[in-house]
């Protein structure tokens, strides 16, 4: 079995568009439209069974259109579970996010690089603490040597604040900024995904952190349409890790911490 906990979705009318401001974001070369159609051909590559499926509003008159579109997505699609979006701005953040975890989405995707506020923002704390009251997690964006928004240090900030909030750091905690991510959040109470890593990780690099972190904590992405499933794949079977370990990785961390 195969989780992928980390996927972006986007309407067939904006996908390609959506996918390649994307890949001028980070200077790459985008393989897929961003349709969940082409994430469901991606990933059948290597027999994925369920996606963590997401987008962000960017602004916050974007926040319940994109909660319904993920909605709608997980309601036609039944190996998809929906990630909702939150904007600091949006005023009604706690009608939204009870509706939204009524409706069954199961977490919630936060990019602070793309919606321009540092993850530990002030403003973000009674958010965070309703979100961790609905026991839901949060997906974050971390790192990027670029900017000050989603770095380690500002993310273990948010779990010194709200101990309770489950969070799930993205990109091994920090996206090119993986010293920093063993300095602040390894061992910390946090979860780390593979995606956007591997391609630049060693596995030597890479197995230090899984270790020093713990397997328990580690839970494999694609950040597809950005990276292709089979390579990916590949490139995780490239570290030297147990069958249970890797069964771990794949999907179990994922149904414990989900609670599927």
């Amino acid at each position: 079995m195969i989780i992928d906990f980390h996927a972006h979705i986007y309407p067939a009318k904006i996908a390609e568009k959506a996918s390649d401001t994307i890949g001028q974001f980070y200077n790459i070369q985008m393989k897929y439209k961003g349709s969940p159609e082409s994430l469901l051909e991606s990933g059948s590559q290597i027999g994925v069974d369920r996606y963590i499926v997401h987008s962000t509003a960017t602004a916050p008159h974007q926040v319940e259109s994109i909660n319904n579109y993920i909605i709608g997505e997980v309601a036609a699609h039944p190996e998809f579970i929906g990630f909702g979006t939150i904007h600091p701005e949006y005023e009604n953040y706690e009608n939204e996010l009870i509706r939204i975890y009524s409706a069954g989405l199961m977490g919630i995707k936060l990019h602070p690089d793309f919606q321009k506020f540092p993850i530990d923002l002030r403003e973000m704390d009674d958010i965070y603490e309703v979100i961790a009251g609905l026991k839901m997690p949060i997906l974050v964006h971390a790192g990027d040597y670029r900017y000050d928004y989603s770095g380690p240090k500002r993310i273990a900030h948010v779990l010194e604040k709200h101990p309770t909030l489950k969070v799930v750091a993205a990109h091994f905690g920090g996206y090119t900024q993986w010293e920093d991510s063993e300095k602040y959040l390894v061992g910390k109470n946090v979860w780390f995904d593979t995606s956007s890593s591997l391609w630049k990780l060693t596995p030597d690099e890479a197995m230090r952190m899984i270790r020093n972190h713990g397997v328990e904590k580690m839970l494999f992405g694609v950040d597809y349409p950005m990276w292709d499933h089979q390579e990916e794949l590949e490139r995780f079977n490239r570290l030297p890790l147990t069958q249970e370990e890797r069964e771990a990785i794949l999907y179990k961390n994922a149904v414990d911490l989900l609670g599927l």
